[in-house]
């Protein structure tokens, strides 16, 4: 079998994204800290943000609005405006996060570029992702970039068309069990799994069973092992 096209998930697949949420969901707790205990906190936004999601859709913005919706409901009418104005400031800085590389990103790029076309598959606010993408340095490595409200089967099987490929000959590789390897694998394609810490509740979905075409590796720098091994 060979592989023609490599699909490489951003968000903490080629740089670290959850510990800045993580970050900004610990800031938002304590703000809220005279209105609710931290459980009750993060159960609410958790709950806000599932709401929101077709409405919002993913990225730091949908998440800054959640969190104001979360304190509206758990403030109620002494909700204050140095309250908002601490969840703005919260938001901004989310957005203003540096992209920090997972190590030897650059490397492992070069060495999946020679055994197939690479395509960045990123969900999220438009304007955030291109921005985060030109910050890292990566965005010549790839054939093309698609940033998408969701990833699907359909997403994938729009993919495989437009690349003029198969499913066969292509390999989805990311975090997330429910955006990056169930909707590649039911498309058609092979997926690998890189779980990292601090994956969103959202994110998560049971393991494939015996899949003959799931692998699940510790970093990314195995990929290209492991697609080597699937011929």
């Amino acid at each position: 079998m060979t592989i023609k096209l490599i699909c490489l998930d951003a968000d903490d697949t080629l740089w670290h994204n959850m510990r800045h949420f993580n970050a900004t969901e610990d800031a938002l707790v304590d703000m809220l800290q005279p209105f609710a205990d931290a459980n009750v906190a993060r159960e609410t936004l958790i709950a806000c943000e599932t709401r929101n999601l077709k409405l919002y859709g993913y990225g730091a913005k949908g998440f800054t609005l959640s969190m104001i919706e979360t304190a509206v409901e758990l403030a109620g009418e002494s909700l204050s405006r140095s309250l908002v104005e601490g969840i703005l400031d919260a938001g901004r800085t989310l957005l203003a996060h540096p992209v920090e590389l997972f190590d030897n990103v650059m490397e492992t790029l070069e060495r999946l570029a020679d055994r197939g076309r690479l395509v960045l598959v990123t969900k999220g606010d438009l304007l955030h992702q291109e921005s985060k993408l030109a910050a890292s340095g990566l965005g010549d490595l790839f054939s093309g970039i698609e940033i998408v409200s969701d990833k699907t089967p359909d997403t994938f099987r729009r993919i495989f068309a437009q690349y003029a490929v198969q499913g066969e000959e292509t390999v989805m590789a990311g975090d997330s069990l429910r955006s990056d390897i169930h909707p590649a694998l039911t498309a058609g394609a092979w997926a690998a799994y890189i779980p990292q810490d601090g994956a969103w509740a959202h994110e998560q979905a049971a393991m494939p069973s015996a899949h003959p075409r799931f692998g699940q590796l510790h970093r990314l720098a195995q990929l290209p092992d492991w697609i080597d091994g699937i011929g």
